[in-house]
């Protein structure tokens, strides 16, 4: 049986644990500020959070975006440069350039990989990119797959984590985890969930735990039929969720 249902998950699973926050990316800082402060809110159990200039670093260092990293760099809280795969359509040139000028230019802890492929056949792409990064950051930059649904097993071992969910929550509520997955700590899994209302983020936190997934981020903004990105601003209940989710700002 290759897939086991959200619901029929066992709440005695090794993904108990209570989630973390990944912050898939915020609006540009200058339109942004609140949502920038906020990742230093004390107590908000932040993992890491994205920082994306113009789909990738920009083409020069960015004033707004430089003092947002600085803060959250001199906070503790690990930034992520953004990088879009294509779907492994992307030279692999490129994707370095742009890795380095994060790296140079905001200090960046590691990478999100976007829109990454997610069958067999890509995977020595994709090994030869994540190579070429920890040689990069000398073997201490976070990686994350942003593949959005469950890929072939054979990503688990390429990166620290993948994201095996992105999507409505009409989709989460029901969705499923790949058996794979148990074999793997939850701190490996991350999920990002948009249009999850707020009498449901029990029940959200919950499929989260039973699916492994040690990194979250869920909102109540919707993609308005993919017009718009609902992971720019923050949840209208980000008060609760900090709440719920517990203290302490993790790396």
């Amino acid at each position: 049986m290759p897939y086991l249902k959200a619901s029929q998950a066992s709440p005695t699973s090794p993904a108990s644990a209570v989630p973390g926050f990944g912050v898939p990316g915020y609006a540009h800082p200058m339109l942004a500020p609140v949502e920038w402060a906020e990742i230093l809110r004390p107590g908000a159990p932040v993992h890491w959070a994205v920082l994306d200039v113009a789909n990738g670093p920009g083409d020069r260092p960015d004033p707004y975006c430089l003092a947002a990293a600085a803060r959250l760099g001199t906070a503790g809280v690990r930034i992520l440069g953004h990088l879009d795969m294509a779907y492994g359509e992307r030279a692999p040139g490129e994707l370095i350039a742009d890795a380095r000028r994060f790296a140079d230019w905001y200090r960046t802890g590691g990478f999100l990989l976007d829109r990454c492929p997610t069958d067999r056949d890509g995977l020595p792409g994709i090994r030869r990119i994540t190579d070429a990064l920890r040689q990069l950051t000398a073997g201490a930059g976070h990686l994350v797959l942003g593949h959005g649904t469950h890929p072939h097993p054979g990503y688990a071992g390429t990166a620290d984590q993948l994201v095996t969910f992105s999507g409505p929550w009409r989709d989460y509520r029901w969705s499923q985890v790949a058996e794979w997955t148990v074999e793997h700590p939850p701190e490996r899994f991350c999920h990002f969930v948009h249009g999850v209302p707020r009498n449901r983020l029990d029940e959200a936190l919950r499929i989260a735990r039973w699916q492994g997934a040690g990194t979250v981020w869920f909102t109540d903004r919707t993609d308005r039929d993919g017009q718009s990105n609902p992971f720019e601003t923050l949840p209208g209940y980000w008060d609760e969720i900090v709440s719920r989710v517990g203290p302490g700002v993790s790396e």
